[in-house]
């Protein structure tokens, strides 16, 4: 099943600007969508998200994309494609999405998989995250409740260490 290894999806090769990096949890996800994609914690919010839009299934496949193109194995990369294809291209699928073009893909290209040959569904899925729901998920309660718990741990530590400076500069 694709839902396997969905949650432990990270992509370390990423390599952010040197501007964002210092920038941690919400702070990096609100600078791209890129960014939120790239942290564990980010997916499983923008997931938690999806969800309650009824639009899961866009992130599950551009994560099953992404994860497909690490592929090495031919008769993996076989299997992977047909599990993509029937979850979520197929007019059958469990958890279809929505892309253009989706009725040129048929079953026959299952047959002679290469790690790019969802690239430009999962661009028009990434598209459609991004200019749609990726704005609104920066303006939700998940985004908001879990950005004010940063600032609140952040305020805690800050506080802490202003202690223990005091009691170091104290003695």
């Amino acid at each position: 099943m694709i839902n396997r290894g969905i949650n432990k999806i990270n992509d370390n090769d990423a390599n952010p600007s040197s501007s964002h990096q210092a920038l941690k949890g919400t702070a990096r996800w609100a600078v791209s969508l890129e960014n939120l994609l790239e942290d564990p914690e980010g997916v499983k919010r923008f997931r938690e998200f999806l969800k309650k839009e009824f639009s899961e299934e866009n992130v599950l496949f551009w994560l099953a994309c992404e994860e497909f193109k690490k592929t090495q194995d031919k008769k993996q990369m076989q299997e992977k494609a047909k599990e993509i294809y029937m979850t979520f291209l197929s007019s059958k699928a469990s958890s279809q999405v929505n892309v253009e073009g989706q009725s040129r893909l048929n079953e026959t290209i299952l047959e002679t998989p290469h790690p790019l040959m969802f690239q430009k569904l999962q661009d028009q899925i990434f598209n459609l995250m991004k200019y749609d729901s990726y704005s609104r998920f920066l303006k939700s309660d998940i985004f908001l409740k879990q950005k004010s718990e940063e600032q609140d741990e952040n305020s805690s530590e800050a506080q802490s260490a202003a202690k223990r400076a005091s009691r170091i500069y104290n003695t």
